[in-house]
């Protein structure tokens, strides 16, 4: 018996776990030696053995008996389908999950950075993100309900340009792109349009995730003499309390910029999807864009040409991911049935062991429509026919 049934479910936050080769083998050549190592971040020896666990487990016949029966309890390299795309398959099996995006965990670190360094040479940023499109989209090939999701920085337009083309035929289905600047740009510069004209025109959502827009939270702020707490071992984005208060300030202020500069509406069919960021921020900043398209119009033409409420380019065009402890069912009614996404995190820790049973929870009071739209619906408005079922 799967562990999600009764429904249809589409999965919109899911990992693969890299193994310190992983990127290396998709790499051209002349790439490979520029590449840094596999940078586990806060997770240290403790990931980095598992690492090394996870390489021998793949001949271990019991190794995946065990992982099988602990599906949603054992997390990261252990996990059923962490490493192994067959594996994966089977998974998905267990999980009941029609469809699920799969995402990288520190792939990025090797070429474009995340905890101690960020790479400037265009031939380590597209030559990675190159070898990168190629391995996740390689993971997913084999079984269609696997969405690969790519990564490409934006900071030269016209390199962008070719790897989102190249990414598309390899198959990936989403394109995750830094919740950030593009070089000395902003993300809504002319020079940029060629990108977002190719993601419509393919059909293909861009795609905010933590750790895209960098760690937001000053390093001073662990520094308040007392003993530093945990993070989740192996999750890929070492994220403590103080993090999480913050972790949505980058795409909160991309999303504005691309509203309110008019790309969304220049784009109308641009998608784009803001995952593992939470989402009980987007109540209060819907809100905060009406008015501040209100309140400037008059001073800054590009509000002054929007065709609609900034609050309705949400609504149209993006989507969003809550945490599963978060009120989804609050949010829903406070901000509406067409924002929010179902996700399950596998097999990141911060998922949770059980994360139906929290949103069920927060959810029980909503109508069958808004559970339908939350579940399975806004995920295929999202991805469009990537999502079909067949």
């Amino acid at each position: 018996m799967p562990y999600a049934q009764g429904r249809v479910f589409f999965d919109a936050d899911s990992h693969l776990m890299e193994t310190a080769q992983w990127l290396n083998g998709y790499a051209d050549p002349e790439v490979r030696a520029m590449l840094a190592p596999l940078d586990l971040g806060a997770a240290g020896a403790l990931a980095e053995r598992s690492v090394a666990k996870a390489d021998s487990r793949r001949a271990d016949p019991a190794a995946r008996v065990r992982a099988e029966a602990g599906l949603m309890q054992i997390k990261g390299w252990d996990a059923l389908g962490a490493i192994d795309r067959d594996e994966r398959t089977r998974a998905l099996d267990l999980l009941g999950f029609s469809r699920q995006l799969v995402f990288s965990t520190f792939a990025i670190t090797q070429f474009w950075g995340i905890f101690k360094r960020r790479f400037d040479d265009p031939k380590i940023l597209y030559g990675g993100a190159r070898a990168h499109n190629r391995a996740i989209a390689d993971f997913c090939a084999r079984d269609p309900r696997l969405i690969a999701v790519g990564f490409v920085p934006l900071d030269i337009p016209e390199l962008a340009e070719r790897e989102i083309d190249q990414a598309i035929r390899l198959g990936c289905g989403a394109i995750q792109v830094p919740a950030e600047p593009a070089g000395d740009v902003s993300p809504t510069h002319p020079s940029l349009n060629g990108v977002w004209a190719r993601l419509q025109d393919a059909g293909v959502p861009f795609m905010l995730h933590v750790g895209g827009g960098g760690m937001v939270t000053p390093p001073a702020y662990a520094n308040n003499g007392r003993p530093r707490g945990t993070d989740f071992v192996g999750g890929g984005e070492n994220l403590r309390a103080r993090d999480f208060m913050a972790t949505h300030y980058p795409p909160e202020m991309f999303l504005s910029a691309m509203i309110l500069d008019g790309v969304l509406e220049q784009f109308p069919r641009l998608h784009g999807g803001c995952i593992e960021l939470g989402a009980m921020w987007v109540v209060p900043w819907i809100k905060r864009l009406d008015i501040a398209q209100e309140a400037f119009a008059r001073t800054e033409p590009a509000l002054g040409a929007l065709k609609m409420l900034a609050s309705d380019y949400v609504r149209r065009q993006l989507r969003f991911t809550p945490f599963a402890h978060e009120p989804v069912g609050w949010m829903i009614e406070n901000a509406g049935e067409e924002l929010f996404l179902f996700s399950s995190d596998y097999p990141h820790p911060e998922g949770g062991r059980n994360p139906l049973k929290r949103f069920e929870s927060s959810t029980a009071n909503l109508s069958e429509t808004a559970k339908e739209r939350f579940y399975s619906r806004n995920f295929a408005d999202l991805m469009g026919t990537r999502a079909a079922l067949g």
